[in-house]
Order: C-alpha cells, then structure tokens, then sequence
C-alpha cells in the first residue's frame, strides 16, 4: 500500500522560510536589489551592443572613413550643386562641374604652397647654414664654452646613431609608404562616393528611407534631413574657423617679418580641417622657418603667436560657431573632440561634433516634430526642430 502523499504546508507571510519549497524565491529579494539587477542587466546589454557597433565600424573602417569623409565634403559642395541645378543644369552635369572645380581649386592651393616652398628653398638653405654656424660659435665662445672636438664628437655620435638604427627607420619608412598607400586608396574611393552623393544623393536616401515602417516613414525622413542640414551648418562653421585662424597666424608671420608668409597662412587654412594635429603640424612648420630666418627670438614669438590663435580656436572659436551652427552646448562640442581624439585619433576627433550634431538634429526632430512634411526641409539649411506648442497640443487630442 502506498505511502499517503504529504500536504505542504501553506505559506505563511509571518515566517516566510517556513515555506521556500512553495514560495517564489523572488519574493523574497528585496525590491530595491530587484530593480537595481534588472537596470544593471538592461545597461550591460546596451553597452555591448554599442561595443560591436564599435568594433564593427572599427574593423570597417577602411570603408567607413571614406564614407563618412565624402558625408562631410558632400555637405560641403551641396550648396553649389544646387545652385547650378536652379539655373537648369542637369544635376549630373552640376556635380561633375562642382567637384572638378573643388579638386581644381585644392590642387592649386597645394601647388601654390609647394611652389613657393620650392622657390624659397635655397635661401632658406642659406639662412639654415648661417644660424648653425652662429650656433656652433656660441657653442664655443659662449657661456658654455664648449671645445671643437667635442662638438665634432656629438656630430659623430648623432651619425653612428643614424647608422645603428638604419634597419628601424628603413622599417619605419615602409611603414610610413604603406600608410600614403593607404591614404591614396581612401581618397580614390572617397572621391568615387562623393560623386554619387552629389549627382543622386536625394535618390539614395529616398531608397533608405523605404525600408522604414510607413507609420513612422515621414518622421524618420525628416528627421534625417535636419540631420544632414546640421551638417552643412557644421562644414560652413568649420570653414569660417579655419579662415580665422589662417589670417590670425598669416598677419602674425608678416609682423616679425617671416618669408613664405602666404604659403604658411595656405597650410594652416588646410590643416584647421584636421583637428589639433593639423593645427599643430602647421604651427610647428611655421615656428621652425622663424627660427631659420629670424632666430631663436623671432621663434618665439611666432611660437606665442600660433599658441594664442590654437587658443582663440580651441576655447572661443569652436565652441561659439560650432555650438551655434550645429545649436550644441559648447561644453558638449569640447568633450565630442576630445572623446573621439582619445578613441579613433584623428579621425575621431573629425567625425565626433558632426555626428553628434546629426543625432542631436536627429532625435529633436523625432522627439518633437508631429505630421511633418519631408517636402519642406530643405536640407542646405539648419531648421532645428522645435517642441510643439502645448496649446496646439490640446487642440490637436481634442
């Protein structure tokens, strides 16, 4: 005969251990550790989801700095394309003509700085040999009195030096031409996006834009077009910094009388593109033709000059005109370069403000925009969305 099954004892709320084969044993966590392991969980999954994401377009990035390069010169000459198209240009023809007309106009600047280089090298070779020989006399007759052959002995020892390490900067040589190599595939595949981008860029994005569920296919539509509005405005604000900071350091350089004074003020226009390094490249080449032609004091000055323009830049000039044209806080424009300098280098330091300033134009536009019209954004203008009335709100539920 069977043993008679044993009733369990019913839970009781007062002694609550008395019955854990029948209680939920998550009844018993406290609530506040409920919620704090349910948030804790939820926020490990969204950071490693934003981990792939990143390690996806990391691994990508061959294809997506060319990309996104050709986003930001397509922002660029957007304007100029149109314009072509409203005197009846066929928009294929408007593209073609607009991004000859750009590569035209960087390769002579490029020839110019390299021509007047070249035309002003020899007598910067002469002023070079000039300063090391003042150099090495006060080496001798100055304070320190140093002796000829112990300034031989350290032009030696440089060139042994030079010679035991032949086989790591022939290494590193490679490296570096592997690198232009690099450089040069990019550009050719940016220059091969940009041409799509202006001659049938409303088409792309028209193709995007149908994978999008139709309730919500005119919000995501606008919201992308106040994007790439935002982007305009950050290309023409980066221009007008770059501007500045080209005429600031060009009228500094004619002051304590520097040659090659336009060519320098070229390169710094060219390098205000490249956040902080270019700026700084350009400054160090500057500082240095100073020291050739006006020596160590004329260096200093040109030194002080190109450090209070990076200054004016980093801590007035970016901050207001970028904060203004993408309406970012100049705080969040700051930490945007700075974070995407600490995470991808250069190219993030390039590419941090303006996606930050197409998300923000972005999500406003979904946040705040109701029923709109993709027809009338035009997207070589910043129309930042604005919350809804609260009046036309309640009209609009009642």
């Amino acid at each position: 005969m069977s043993e008679p099954q044993r009733k369990q004892p019913e839970f009781d709320p007062a002694n609550p251990f008395l019955s854990e084969s029948t209680e939920d044993v998550t009844n018993l966590v406290p609530r506040g550790l409920r919620i704090g392991a349910a948030l804790s969980w939820r926020f490990i999954v969204v950071i490693a989801a934003l981990y792939v994401i990143v390690f996806l377009i990391g691994y990508l990035s061959v294809v997506v700095i060319p990309l996104s390069i050709a986003l930001l010169l397509a922002a660029l000459l957007a304007p100029a394309v149109s314009k072509l198209t409203a005197l009846r240009f066929p928009r294929g023809l408007a593209a073609g003509i607009v991004l000859i007309a750009g590569l035209a106009v960087l390769g002579g600047l490029l020839t110019f700085v390299v021509a007047q280089f070249s035309s002003g090298l020899p007598e910067l070779q002469k002023q070079l040999t000039e300063s090391l020989n003042q150099i090495k006399v006060w080496l001798i007759d100055g304070p320190l009195h140093l002796r000829q052959e112990q300034i031989q002995e350290f032009i030696n020892q440089a060139i042994s030096f030079l010679q035991n390490n032949q086989a790591s900067i022939t290494t590193t040589a490679l490296t570096t031409a592997g690198t232009v190599g690099e450089i040069v595939t990019g550009f050719i595949l940016t220059l091969f996006i940009l041409i799509f981008f202006l001659s049938g860029g409303d088409q792309i994005w028209k193709f995007l834009v149908r994978g999008v569920p139709g309730r919500v296919r005119n919000r995501v539509d606008v919201a992308g077009r106040r994007g790439f509005a935002s982007l305009v405005s950050y290309v023409r604000a980066t221009a007008a910094v770059a501007v500045v900071d080209a005429v600031g350091i060009g009228i500094g350089l004619a002051i304590v009388g520097v040659p090659l004074v336009i060519p320098l003020a070229t390169l710094v226009f060219l390098g205000a593109f490249i956040p902080i390094i270019g700026a700084v490249i350009a400054g160090a080449v500057a500082v240095l033709i100073a020291l050739v032609t006006k020596g160590v004091v004329g260096a200093l000055i040109v030194l002080a000059i190109v450090i209070g323009v990076m200054q004016l830049e980093s801590h007035v000039l970016q901050p207001i005109l970028l904060g203004r044209a993408v309406k970012l806080h100049p705080l969040a424009v700051v930490l945007a370069i700075t974070a995407g300098l600490v995470a991808a280098g250069i190219a993030g330091a390039l590419l941090s403000v303006p996606l930050l300033a197409v998300l923000n134009a972005g999500i406003r536009s979904l946040l705040h925009e109701r029923d709109p019209d993709p027809a009338e954004i035009d997207v070589l203008r910043d129309q930042a969305a604005q919350p809804n009335d609260p009046g036309e709100e309640s009209e609009a539920k009642s």
